[in-house]
């Protein structure tokens, strides 16, 4: 019988993936000792940690990278158990959160302007190594000890399961309308896929004053989308007479959609030097056609000029955000009474809530309620 550890100690019960051989996707037991706490790190016992579409990607090697045994998880909350010497801003019993990145050079140029998640040096919560050769193991574990730069402190009054997809979600949503001064209210923007990040996109941009449009490749989620998230408009991208009237109409779309898509229909949509940024995690090339394409409006194919050149548009991305951001999307969430749409499970479902993942089968984010969880 695996338990969860109620005590918490440097050995630390998690779960990981079958051996290399495997990409299989399902996580078993497993137990690894953590490095002492140094002095400027904190030792967190993790309460919850949400589940990304990324996680996916990782475990089943999707992306052609992934090291075994793997421990995922990068929306963390925990409550600090222990602190360095050096660590000022954390104290045992506060509630802390840890994203995707533990570790950067802090010495290149993301990393002085505090746009750390962009370091060609930076260390990943797992699947990566520390300059000291040891794997990082990730959140669906009993503890963590994490350096004091990449820890931020979950507001007070906010349940560590709401918290949590922030980290990773709200996060990558909030960092491009930060960065590309798309934060001021009146603004017209779309948000591509509605899943765990997309939810959060349109929680955020309404929350900021912006009209916002859900589009989606079908019509089953209008009702979530309009009533339950608060949209504006729904759009459903083969509409073409729909997609015709609603050219030229936007600031900006948020491409959340983590598989291979045509751009050229929504590009269309966009005003003048409007902006589409993309945000899904892709193992195949995305590809658009320039200066001349077949215009996606029409009944039959006719060349027309590329939306890129005529209305200066931009294809752009974004990659999570910085520790900084981290700490004002989860300032702006408690101020504005934002909360993530969830379902919490145990460590015993996590494999069955993997599975309903990869089938969208999930509203919107699920979280896997670590402290509580025993495993038989």
């Amino acid at each position: 019988m695996f338990t969860y550890r109620k005590s918490v100690t440097k050995e630390t019960f998690c779960l990981t993936l079958r051996p290399a051989t495997d990409p299989s996707g399902v996580l078993s037991p497993y137990t690894y000792t953590l490095r002492n706490t140094g002095p400027d790190d904190v030792f967190v016992k993790v309460i919850c940690c949400g589940i990304c579409h990324t996680d996916i990607h990782q475990i089943k090697n999707d992306l052609g990278m992934s090291n075994y045994p793997m421990v995922p998880g990068h929306e963390v909350v925990g409550e600090v158990i222990e602190v360095g010497s050096d660590v000022s801003k954390f104290r045992v019993g506060e509630y802390v959160g840890v994203g995707c990145i533990v570790g950067s050079c802090n010495s290149c140029r993301p990393c002085e302007s505090d746009l750390e998640q962009y370091c060609n040096k930076k260390v990943w919560s797992y699947n990566d190594v520390y300059s000291d050769g040891k794997p990082t193991q990730g959140g669906f574990a009993g503890s963590m000890v994490v350096h004091q730069k990449f820890v931020v402190k979950i507001p007070e009054g906010m349940d560590p399961e709401q918290a949590a997809p922030l980290l990773c979600a709200g996060v990558t949503v909030y960092s491009p309308l930060n960065h590309f001064g798309l934060k001021q209210s009146g603004l017209r923007g779309a948000i591509l896929g509605l899943g765990g990040v997309g939810h959060m996109g349109v929680k955020i941009a309404k929350a900021m004053g912006h009209h916002v449009t859900v589009i989606s490749s079908s019509d089953k989620k209008r009702v979530e989308a309009l009533d339950h998230l608060g949209a504006d408009e729904y759009l459903v991208s083969s509409d073409m007479a729909r997609m015709q009237e609603c050219a030229d109409s936007l600031d900006y779309i948020i491409d959340t959609v983590p598989v291979f898509h045509p751009l050229e229909p929504y590009l269309s949509l966009l005003k003048l030097d409007g902006k589409l940024i993309l945000m899904g995690v892709i193992n195949t090339p995305l590809q658009f056609i320039t200066p001349m394409m077949l215009c996606p409006f029409e009944p039959v194919p006719v060349k027309c000029t590329s939306p890129i050149f005529m209305g200066r548009k931009t294809i752009t991305g974004s990659f999570i955000g910085s520790i900084k951001e981290t700490e004002e999307v989860l300032e702006f969430c408690k101020e504005k009474g934002l909360t993530s749409t969830i379902e919490v499970v145990k460590m015993d479902y996590i494999n069955t809530a993997f599975e309903r993942l990869e089938k969208n089968d999930v509203r919107y984010r699920f979280v896997v309620d670590v402290a509580g969880s025993k495993l038989d």
